[in-house]
């Protein structure tokens, strides 16, 4: 069936062989969780080039990744799964892949050379067992500082590269009446957060420790402790609005002035984007306080087995939309993440978004999102360590680290 829609695609261009007539209007359900302002008009890019493709989006958005997720998930499980959905790259869909309830973009992915477009990290996060399970859309990393000019220059603040400078700079707002660090204490923000601290005051070594060795050991060291202890200073300069605040309401605070600093994904610029702002104008960015790292993540999208070849049909051709070089560029100007091609017009960018191209060129600044490297159950089993850390102002780094130190022990492999 795929090699049939090869020969259909043949060599000509996207635009005028995917509007062909032989398709019809591929329906295909699209489980996300892309629902703030900017999201949604990222996201109507994939659908607009879908439906002119020949294809008919459904959508289907789910409020929270943690919500939407499992959701989809139990479908799939259940045998009534949507055409497409969203996930991580990374092993969150690996036992999926395991249970043969996806289908494999292989012939898709030949047929667009994807190996020549598309980062070897990249593609061997969206494989399993030597096949391609899911279409990667993105680069992104969750470890950017964002701050508001004007209050920097405001208040004379430089911008901050350590997180000596980070402390140093919220002591001058919090002193100043301004809410220092815009925070929203989700799980997943409050996870992501300690993460950016572990990789940027933490080092590599440390990093690769936990995630990728799972090594209870790790928590023993000098380094560990800072990280700890460097997490813990950071809730003196949030405010009490911080419980299920999300991240789009904390980067408002940032745009209306109420907040001078908020550490988030790429995805923040996309709020900014909507509300008018331009990098590097109105706002500012630091990727990875401490050693500049870059986690690398991916957002990406898996195709469930379905009950007719039409699924497949949509599927395949939702895989090739995607992908396409202006679809891309498009897109991740809207959403504020980077184009995952290798291939296409980086030029019109912005100035935040080069700043990370610019890292990629090093390989020792880039590591594998916790994502790419662990299981769900371990992250999620950390998650709930650092949450609890996060509301017990009396626990000590050494408690923390124990308690880090058991679920990396019940990991090992």
């Amino acid at each position: 069936m795929l090699q049939k829609y090869r020969a259909l695609l043949g060599a000509t261009g996207l635009a005028f062989t995917l509007a062909q007539p032989a398709f019809g209007a591929e329906k295909a359900e699209v489980l996300h969780w892309w629902t703030t302002e900017a999201q949604s008009k990222a996201v109507k890019v994939f659908a607009d080039a879908f439906n002119a493709a020949g294809g008919q989006w459904v959508d289907n958005a789910i409020v929270n990744g943690d919500v939407a997720k499992p959701t989809g998930i139990n479908r799939i499980v259940g045998g009534n799964p949507p055409t497409v959905m969203m996930m991580n790259a990374g092993k969150q869909f690996g036992e999926l892949a395991d249970q043969g309830l996806l289908n494999n973009l292989d012939d898709v992915a030949a047929a667009d050379s994807w190996k020549k477009s598309l980062p070897a990290d990249v593609l061997e996060a969206v494989s399993r067992d030597g096949h391609i399970y899911a279409v990667p859309v993105n680069l992104q990393t969750p470890n950017w500082l964002w701050y508001n000019k004007a209050l920097f220059e405001k208040f004379g603040v430089q911008e901050p590269k350590t997180w000596e400078e980070f402390f140093a700079a919220a002591d001058k707002f919090k002193a100043g009446g301004i809410i220092a660090l815009a925070f929203g204490a989700q799980p997943w923000q409050q996870h992501q957060l300690f993460n950016g601290v572990l990789v940027g005051a933490g080092g590599r070594d440390l990093y690769l420790a936990v995630f990728r060795d799972k090594n209870p050991d790790a928590t023993k060291t000098p380094e560990f402790k800072r990280v700890a202890e460097t997490y813990a200073r950071i809730r003196d300069y949030t405010d009490p609005g911080t419980p299920n605040r999300s991240f789009n309401e904390a980067a408002s605070m940032l745009i209306t002035g109420k907040a001078a600093m908020h550490i988030m994904g790429d995805w923040e610029k996309g709020e900014f984007t909507a509300a008018g702002w331009v990098a590097g104008k109105d706002y500012g960015c630091v990727l990875g306080l401490g050693q500049q790292n870059l986690l690398m993540d991916s957002n990406v999208f898996i195709m469930p087995k379905g009950k007719s070849e039409n699924v497949a049909k949509a599927q395949a051709l939702m895989a090739k939309v995607m992908l396409d070089k202006d679809v891309q560029v498009k897109f991740n100007n809207l959403k504020g993440s980077m184009p995952v091609r290798n291939d296409v017009d980086t030029s019109g960018l912005d100035a935040c978004s080069k700043i990370g191209l610019e890292v990629l060129k090093d390989p020792n600044k880039q590591f594998a999102g916790p994502d790419w490297l662990a299981g769900a159950d371990m992250l999620n089993s950390l998650a709930d360590v650092v949450v609890e850390y996060w509301a017990t102002p009396s626990e000590t780094p050494d408690q923390f680290a124990a308690k880090y130190a058991a679920v990396l022990s019940e990991f090992q492999e």
